[in-house]
């Protein structure tokens, strides 16, 4: 698979490595669920820093991992989105709500914490 997905304390940080099949976010997506609720986890970082394209078909994937994760009482976070990815979003009007996005790894783990702490954060 082309997404190392590692546990750090109670989060899950899913770091794209390179451009992924139709297939391959579809097992990332389904992957992230189980393990939302297997291990009890707070929250998830997707870093999709090495993305040049987000399309339609990935962007509703990373919205059912939010929905799904937010059912089971998880927040997620997708870091790293480009700039020129994200003028091309815009442009061909794909939202990403309800996740909330960060400009980097830390930020986004940054998010999450104060999240967890009620401070709800900012991003999206």
């Amino acid at each position: 698979m082309s997404v190392a997905i590692l546990r750090q304390g109670e989060y899950l940080i899913a770091s794209v490595q390179s451009d992924l099949t139709d297939r391959e976010v579809v097992d990332v997506r389904d992957e992230l669920s189980r393990r939302v609720g297997a291990e009890r986890i707070r929250g998830i970082v997707i870093d999709v820093s090495v993305l040049d394209v987000i399309d339609s078909f990935v962007a509703r994937a990373l919205r059912a991992v939010a929905a799904t994760a937010a059912l089971r009482g998880a927040e997620t976070v997708v870091a790293g989105i480009r700039p020129q990815v994200a003028i091309a979003m815009v442009h061909f009007q794909l939202d990403l709500a309800p996740l909330r996005s960060a400009l980097d790894l830390d930020e986004a783990l940054a998010l999450l914490d104060a999240l967890a702490s009620g401070g709800g954060g900012h991003g999206g």
